[in-house]
């Protein structure tokens, strides 16, 4: 008897384990399955989104594309955010491809419900055969798309066969009993889908067992309505863990993604409580078939509530802006990242975009310090100096962190163009920091200035304020030619650099000639040439940061431009 018993525990304890073998398979076949078709798409995906400046339905649209082809609402609404957060879409704009993707996603459930595990072995073999011993590119990224799906069903049948085996029909009756509670099935449904990270997997886990158990146990799609919606809105989770390293914008439009959420669950469950055919209607479309029935429901309710929010969305918008207000000015210059998140250097495209943002606020940073620097020193008043200081330590800090990632983010496999341009970035980062210790040496300049009561003759004050204007102007078109890529504005900012030049010449030798004829103050001459050189080297620097847009190119035509280096 014993011996029996302890056999019939280890038939049981197999099954058990192919079950949950099976769930373990098919989880990974969906995010293989994902990651594969993600890479297949490529980056024109990532470009369409952080290009798309489209009407509300046109970006509903976009969204429900992308997440068809990458089948992974996660993907494209993290996606969303860091492009949200690197300043590149409005919360509003997030909204609406969070909507599209809501759609997009239900393409999953809808593969799930065909039937052809059976086949199965066969769609993994030939997955295997494309990625494994295809040489082509191209094949081996399909491979790995038929390869992923291979392992899906795989999964499936494993799971249906444990199911059938253990006899869990009764252990789902039981189950869902006590979850007949609406509001305890939403519970269900967010908590089960927040752990798995994916909206698609959790429903295809419910059809899967539901479609191997209904039949016996008697169970049909209204036992499971609360879990799906339930499990629809715990599909935001991967967008509130990405938001937590972001900027108060980028929280806004994780807030926005969770309101969005539930009202659209409000509106379905409106809907489906009051309107009764509804639930009769999506049965009687594939009477039987429990798991195509959760499909139709699952779709069925991303567009309701999609349709149902979308007149709201300006007004959600407003709400979490409300909520959440933006402290834009003291947020701007912490000691902060507000842009580029550490934890997104494994998306390359979405991360070349988060540091190229926080470059430009680098950039306007030092810029702004640069001009304040200027102006305290002719104001005479030294009253700035404390903040050019603590300014220069968030740029500082800034280009230790911007400059950290990019070493990360040049470690990893990336095309081409992005390599090139990560490779410019490093190039421009010092150059901007570089410009920012020129405008600490100005700040001291004035500090000596002031407390030794040093004066400038007027022909050295003037000569020193006509190159710090050009100079002034010169680091404002770089920083606008780098940002919008402004390549015809190229000839005219090194005309204007090539100027600086001949009057850092021309200045010296003026001032040269006032030393000897004894017009001008000895140690406010050291501080004129040190300033005047000070300004001509923030000229060559800005000059390398606008011919950055040209990559490797420019070593061709502008090679003392772009290797520029830091002094």
């Amino acid at each position: 008897m014993r011996k029996l018993v302890e056999r019939q525990g280890y038939i049981y304890g197999r099954r058990y384990f192919l079950l949950l073998g099976g769930i373990g398979l098919f989880l990974y076949g969906i995010n293989y399955m994902s990651a594969s078709l993600k890479e297949a798409a490529g980056d024109k995906l990532r470009v369409v989104l952080s290009k798309m400046t489209g009407n509300g339905v046109t970006s509903v649209l976009i969204g429900a594309g992308t997440t068809a082809l990458i089948q992974s609402s996660g993907a494209t609404n993290v996606m969303s955010i860091g492009f949200v957060n690197a300043g590149m879409l409005t919360v509003t704009q997030s909204i609406y491809i969070m909507l599209g993707s809501n759609i997009g996603t239900t393409i999953t459930a809808q593969i799930i419900a065909f039937k052809v595990e059976t086949i199965a072995p066969l769609i993994l073999f030939i997955g295997m055969v494309l990625y494994t011993y295809i040489k082509k590119r191209i094949v081996n990224k399909i491979g790995g798309v038929i390869l992923g799906f291979g392992m899906l069903f795989v999964g499936i049948y494993l799971i249906k066969l444990a199911t059938k085996d253990l006899g869990l029909e009764s252990v789902m009756s039981s189950f869902l009993s006590n979850y007949n509670n609406p509001l305890l099935g939403l519970l269900f449904g967010v908590v089960f889908t927040s752990i798995i990270q994916s909206s698609s997997a959790s429903i295809g886990i419910l059809q899967v067992l539901m479609g191997s158990s209904a039949v016996a146990s008697g169970m049909g799609l209204n036992d499971v309505v609360y879990i799906i919606v339930g499990m629809n809105i715990g599909a935001i989770a991967p967008v509130i863990f990405a938001s937590f390293s972001g900027n108060k914008v980028c929280r806004q439009a994780a807030m926005a993604g969770v309101l969005e959420k539930v009202f659209g669950s409000v509106f379905f469950i409106i809907i489906y409580a009051f309107i009764p055919f509804t639930s009769k209607w999506i049965i009687n479309l594939t009477p039987g078939d429990v798991s195509r029935q959760i499909a139709n429901l699952h779709l069925l309710f991303n567009i309701l509530s999609a349709i149902c929010v979308f007149p709201c969305v300006k007004l959600i918008a407003m709400i979490v802006q409300k909520f959440i207000p933006e402290d834009t000015k003291d947020e701007f210059s912490s000691e902060k990242l507000l842009y580029l998140d550490p934890e997104v250097m494994t998306n390359a495209p979405v991360a070349v975009a988060q540091a190229k943002q926080e470059l430009i606020r680098m950039a306007t940073l030092t810029y702004n310090n640069f001009k304040t620097s200027i102006d305290d020193f002719f104001d005479g008043s030294n009253d700035a100096f404390d903040s050019i200081m603590k300014t220069e330590k968030t740029i500082n800090y800034l280009n230790h962190e911007i400059t950290g990632c990019l070493i990360r983010l040049h470690g990893q496999a990336l095309n081409a163009h992005d390599e090139e341009v990560v490779g410019m970035m490093f190039r421009v980062v010092a150059n901007i920091e570089r410009i920012g210790d020129h405008a600490e040496n100005i700040a001291e300049y004035s500090k000596v200035k002031t407390e030794e009561k040093i004066s400038l003759s007027d022909s050295g004050r003037d000569e020193l304020m006509d190159i710090s204007d050009k100079t002034l102007k010169v680091i404002e078109l770089a920083i606008k030619i780098y940002d919008n890529e402004s390549y015809e504005l190229l000839d005219q900012i090194s005309s204007m650099e090539e100027e600086i030049d001949e009057l850092k010449e021309q200045y010296i030798e003026a001032h040269i000639a006032r030393l000897k004829t004894i017009k001008c103050n000895p140690r406010g001459g050291v501080i004129f040439t040190d300033m005047v050189t000070d300004l001509e080297r923030c000229s060559d620097h800005a000059i390398n940061i606008a011919y950055a847009i040209k990559g490797e190119k420019a070593l061709k035509v502008k090679k003392s431009y772009v290797l520029g280096e830091a002094d």
